[in-house]
This record gives C-alpha cells, sequence and structure tokens, in this order.
C-alpha cells in the first residue's frame, strides 16, 4: 500500500460515493461505492482511524487506512435519514441525529444503540458539548433541546423562531458559545454559563441576520485560531460568509458557489475553510 498523504481530505455526496483526496494537491486515491443510500453526513474518529458515513436509515463505518471497500462496522436502528453523527472526545460511543425524530447514542466497544432520545420532530443537527455531557439537538420544528447524559433527560427546551427549522448548531470550543442557524438565514447566539447544577444555562447574547436564504451549516472555529474566533456560516444564496466574534461584525464574503453551499469545515489549524456545493 502507498504512503498515505499528510493531509487528506474525505468528501461525501449524492452521488453514492465517499473519496479520499491529497488535500494539497486535489488528487482523489481513494473512492468507497456506497450503494445503499446518498451520504448525508461525514464524521471522522478522534483518533483519526475510522471514519462514520451518515446515510438513510444507517451509520456505516469505515477503516480510513485500509484500502478495502467494506465497512467495519454497521449502525442500524435509526428508520430515517441521518443528518448528524459525531463521536466523544476518547472516541468510546458515537452519537447521532436522524429525521425519523430521534437521537441515538451508540457504544464502539459493543452492538447496538445503548440510548435513545425523542425529538418528536424530524432532527437537522446534534453536537455535543465540549463537556462531554450534553449532547444539544436542534430540529425541523424548530426547537433546540438540550439532552443531559448524566440525568439521562431532557435539561432544557429553546425555541428561537416557532415553526422555523434549525438547520444548524456549532458550539465554542471551550463550551462558551452555542449558535444555531436556521431556515429564515438567521443566527441565535447563546452565551453558555454553568449552573449550580450540572446543566448548562443558555444566555442570549446576539442575534446575527447573516444571509437571505437558508444558513445550511454554521461553525466556530476551532482552539488553534485563538487569539481570533470566528463563525462561518454556509447558505443557499450561493455564498460562505466569515463573521469575527467579537462583535460578529463581517470580516469578508466567499464568493464563487454556483449553487447551495451545504457544508464548511475549518482545517484543524484554522488556517482554511473547505467548502462544497451542489454542483459537481
Amino acid at each position: 500500500m502507498s504512503q498515505q498523504p499528510s493531509v487528506i481530505l474525505a468528501t461525501a455526496s449524492y452521488d453514492h460515493t465517499i473519496r479520499f483526496w491529497e488535500a494539497k494537491s486535489g488528487r482523489c486515491y481513494r473512492t468507497i461505492q456506497y450503494p445503499d443510500s446518498q451520504v448525508n453526513r461525514l464524521e471522522i474518529t478522534p483518533d483519526k482511524r475510522f471514519l462514520a458515513a451518515a446515510g438513510n436509515p444507517h451509520i456505516r463505518l469505515f477503516d480510513v487506512n485500509s484500502n478495502s471497500p467494506q465497512p467495519v462496522m454497521s449502525y442500524d436502528s435509526h428508520t430515517n435519514n441521518v443528518m448528524a453523527v459525531g463521536f466523544q472526545c476518547d472516541g468510546n460511543w458515537m452519537y447521532s441525529g436522524s429525521e425519523d425524530g430521534t437521537v441515538k447514542i451508540w457504544d464502539l466497544r459493543a452492538p447496538g444503540c445503548q440510548r435513545e432520545y425523542e425529538s418528536r420532530a424530524a432532527v437537522n443537527t446534534v453536537v455535543l458539548h465540549p463537556n462531554q455531557t450534553e449532547l444539544i439537538s436542534g430540529d425541523q420544528n424548530g426547537n433546540i433541546r438540550v439532552w443531559d447524559l448524566t440525568a439521562n433527560s431532557c435539561s432544557c427546551e429553546l425555541v428561537p423562531e416557532v415553526d422555523t427549522a434549525v438547520r444548524s448548531l456549532t458550539v465554542m470550543w471551550d463550551g462558551s458559545l452555542v449558535v444555531a442557524a436556521n431556515n429564515h438565514g438567521t443566527c441565535y447566539v447563546w452565551r453558555l454559563l454553568r449552573g449550580t447544577q450540572t446543566m448548562t444555562n443558555f444566555e442570549p447574547l446576539h442575534k446575527l441576520q447573516a444571509h437571505k436564504g437558508y444558513i445550511l451549516k454554521c461553525l466556530l472555529s476551532p482552539e488553534f485560531c485563538e487569539p481570533h474566533r470566528y463563525l462561518a456560516t454556509a447558505s443557499s444564496d450561493h455564498t460562505v460568509k466569515i463573521w469575527n466574534v467579537d462583535g460578529f461584525t463581517l470580516e469578508k464574503t466567499l464568493v464563487g458557489h454556483q449553487r447551495w453551499v451545504w457544508d464548511c469545515v475549518f482545517s484543524v489549524d484554522g488556517a482554511y475553510l473547505i467548502t462544497g456545493n451542489s454542483s459537481q
């Protein structure tokens, strides 16, 4: 097997493939066929060994360092599109959110789903608080719910705009802020405060009218961007905008996409932003 590139980019699409790219050259060096469905979301494990692909209605786990086209594990108890997937910091368990209205937790060391939380509407986005004890979900009806994993229950519910779908959630790496983006092009920002109990309290901080179209992804910058802190928003208006979190002023607008921009991700060092849209 040839040596792997030092910087890897993984992409997936409605074309039923997952592709691995040498980021610096743009060369695709591995393609995995994914015949069962489109791929809605990708997430890599903290140790960078495995890649989770969220489809309809399953999640497949692939070995990053192998040439095998077969998944090493499949997680199958959702009944509709899986729209969110992520991992606990030690990689011991995975979380997911689906259009079947549930948030699930999977122990990677054991088969099957260990926990299930009912959101009562299609779940579009789920993030894990850096404290590793709270999941935050956003759904199609505009509800944001905090799931306390210690108490095994919903500890908080927020509805920034009634019947306006929450498309994306992002939490600052230090747990100080959470941002929710919706179908009206609006970002709601809360300061997260640790209460006297275990639960986190949400203090409204800012309302940002970021785009005229849907916001399909919002993302706060990683720790290595410090002392600068940025918010990236990707939209159906074909643009990506970078906002300075200090005052939420617009730093720059990235243009060039001809269609909806569905996703964006910062490089680990925060120096680059990678974006993906609907065009081929």
